[in-house]
């Protein structure tokens, strides 16, 4: 098996170093990541300007752009021999609910996906980010049963793992996505010339974490997988557009 790693934290981040050191018995590996923290960057592909892979002392490659872009560098060019699945992580921090939005640990299991690809997205849920090990042993389980999924080929899969010890894990849980509140407001300050500046606030408070969603797995120490379609046509809603638009 061949395993294209990436992820949105950079190439230098504990997470996607002790993804590799993992996973280096279990397939032949290829990780691409950008060249510096790259979170919430999406699903943006850079366009405009060149894209630069710097093949590190390692075997990494560091690329100066945005996770998507790896990705799809190493899919279409970069890697002369073809890969099997993409595993983006480990994210240093949780990617639940609405998070997978702005994402870019799941926007380049996506361009994976995209590109024909099984793929999974791995975050760790923080602050203190113990445990990596934990989420390694998730990612091996996971890749050794892909195979008996039968996960639609427009599906990825997105993994939330509690900072916890193995032993303390209860088990993995299927999940939908819950919601969130809307993100708290801008902080406003000043820059030395007296001009105004912005910080993105913080995400807001869970909204919908009832039972079943990925909120409520991981706060009763589960592994949340959650199943995430490619199509994002709301095809129920097709007809009531059709409708409106008859009558314009």
């Amino acid at each position: 098996m061949h395993i294209i790693i990436s992820n949105d934290d950079g190439y230098s981040a504990e997470g996607i170093n002790a993804l590799a050191d993992g996973l280096q018995e279990l397939a032949q590996l290829t990780v691409v990541a950008p060249d510096r923290d790259r979170s919430g960057a999406s699903h943006s592909l850079t366009l405009e300007y060149p894209i630069r892979a710097t093949e590190m002392a390692n075997g990494f490659f560091r690329v100066d752009g945005t996770p998507t872009d790896c990705v799809h560098l190493a899919i279409t060019g970069l890697i002369k021999t073809e890969a099997d699945m993409v595993v983006s992580g480990i994210n240093a921090g949780a990617n639940l609910g609405d998070d997978v939005l702005y994402s870019g640990t799941v926007a380049a299991a996506m361009e994976g996906r995209f590109l024909g690809l099984p793929s999974l997205a791995v975050s760790l849920l923080g602050p203190q980010f113990k445990h990596f090990d934990t989420a390694v042993t998730v990612v091996k389980i996971l890749i050794e049963h892909i195979h008996l999924s039968e996960l639609p080929v427009d599906t990825l899969l997105n993994v939330n793992v509690p900072d916890l010890p193995w032993e303390q894990i209860k088990g993995l849980q299927a999940t939908r996505l819950g919601h969130r509140h809307k993100a708290e407001p801008v902080i406003k300050e000043q820059d030395p010339r007296g001009r105004n500046i912005y910080w993105v606030g913080p995400p807001g408070k869970e909204k919908d974490e009832g039972e079943g969603t990925d909120f409520y797995a991981v706060k009763h120490h589960y592994v949340s997988v959650s199943p995430i379609k490619v199509d994002l046509t709301h095809h129920d809603t097709v007809p009531t557009v059709a409708n409106w638009l008859e009558k314009i």
